[in-house]
C-alpha cells in the first residue's frame, strides 16, 4: 500500500523512530542546561531505575516524521533524499531548543553549536551536486543573524535593554544553514509575528507584564516547523493576506 507514492512502510518506521527520538528529546532538555553529555551509559541507568516517558515529545515528534516522509517522500539516491535527512535531524534539536528556552529562557551554546556544525555538514553536501544551494544556504545563515542583530540593536537604543538574547540569534544564524536566504527571512517575520500575537495576549490577560522578557526560542521554532511542514506557497500566500489584508 501506498501514501503519496512512498509505501507505508516508511511511514510505520518513521512513526517508531520519532517515539524514541521524541522520548530522547526529554533527555536532551534535561542533560543539556546542567552541561553533562547527552549520549552517556547515564542514560541506560536512569531510565532502568525510573522510566517515565514524556508522551507528549513522543507523540508530536513521531508525528513530525510521518509528515516529513508524507511532504518528501522516498527517493532513490542521497543527495535527493538530503531535506528529508536533515529535517529528520533538525527535528529533536528544534524541539530541545522550545522545551529549553521556555522552561530556562536559555538556548544553551552547545545546541546551538551542534545545529551549527550540522548545518555546514548539510551545506557541503548540498554543494557536491549543486553548490548555488549551498551559497544560499550561508547567506541564509547570514540574513539571519543580521536580522536579528539589527532589531537587537536597535531594541537597545529604543529600550535601553536587549529585545534579543544572543542565544536567539546565535539559533536563528544556525537555521538559516538549513532554510536558505528567502526562508529564513519569511521564517523571522512569522516569528515575530507569532511573537507579537502571543506577547498581546499574556499581557491582556495579565500573565506577562509589558516590561517582563518572554523567551523568543519556541516562537522561532514555531516557525520554523511552519515553513518545514507546510508548502511554502501556502505560507507566503497566508502571509500576504495577512499583511494585505485581502483574501
Amino acid at each position: 500500500m501506498y501514501i503519496n507514492d512512498t509505501h507505508i512502510g516508511f511511514y510505520l518506521i518513521a512513526s517508531l523512530i520519532g517515539l524514541l527520538v521524541g522520548q530522547f528529546v526529554d533527555w536532551i532538555k534535561e542533560r543539556l542546561p546542567e552541561n553533562k553529555k547527552v549520549f552517556s551509559i547515564d542514560i541506560i541507568r536512569r531510565y532502568k531505575i525510573d522510566f517515565r516517558p514524556n508522551y507528549l515529545l513522543m507523540l508530536v515528534t513521531s508525528a513530525i516524521y510521518v509528515i516529513l516522509v508524507y511532504n518528501f517522500g522516498i527517493q532513490d539516491n542521497f543527495i535527493g533524499n538530503l531535506n528529508l535527512i536533515q529535517y529528520l535531524i533538525l527535528t529533536p534539536m528544534l524541539l530541545s531548543a522550545f522545551a529549553i528556552d521556555y522552561k530556562l529562557q536559555i538556548i544553551p551554546n552547545r545546541l546551538n553549536l551542534t545545529i551549527f556544525e550540522t548545518g555546514l555538514i548539510i551545506a557541503f553536501l548540498y554543494g557536491m551536486s549543486n553548490v548555488a544551494i549551498t551559497i544560499d544556504m550561508l547567506l541564509g545563515m547570514i540574513a539571519g543573524i543580521a536580522i536579528f542583530l539589527i532589531i537587537t540593536l536597535i531594541g537597545g537604543l529604543v529600550y535601553g535593554k536587549e529585545s534579543m538574547g544572543l542565544g536567539d540569534i546565535k539559533f536563528i544564524g544556525a537555521l538559516g544553514l538549513y532554510f536558505g536566504l528567502t526562508k529564513i527571512t519569511v521564517i523571522s517575520i512569522i516569528a515575530f509575528l507569532i511573537g507579537a500575537i502571543i506577547g498581546v495576549i499574556l499581557i491582556i490577560t495579565k500573565r506577562k507584564k509589558a516590561d517582563e522578557y518572554i523567551p523568543f526560542g519556541p516562537f522561532i521554532v514555531i516557525a520554523a516547523f511552519i515553513c518545514i511542514l507546510v508548502p511554502f506557497e501556502t505560507v507566503i500566500t497566508a502571509l500576504k493576506v495577512i499583511f494585505t489584508l485581502k483574501i
